[in-house]
């Protein structure tokens, strides 16, 4: 048995009848949206989605980082107010 990592599910037919409503209804959380009571995909708000890719970017940048220092890079002090 799959996981469903979501409090609000729908099937593909409640998707395919009323998108806006599914969100609206879930107020901002994500709907787990089933095909055969298997999660197939997950629908979020628009905000949510560009929140997760922000916070996808920064880890990827952390470990960009972590690998020059261990590289033996010298980090250099910014002020951000002089760039």
């Amino acid at each position: 048995m799959e996981q469903i990592l979501s409090k609000y599910t729908a099937s593909i037919s409640e998707l395919k009848k009323n998108p806006t409503a599914l969100l609206r209804e879930a107020a901002g959380e994500p709907v787990a949206i089933l095909n055969h009571n298997r999660p197939a995909a997950y629908l979020v708000p628009a905000d949510v989605y560009e929140a997760m890719l922000e916070a996808i970017e920064d880890q990827e940048l952390a470990e960009i980082v972590r690998k020059r220092l261990e590289e033996g890079e010298t980090p250099i002090d910014v002020n951000i107010d002089e760039l």
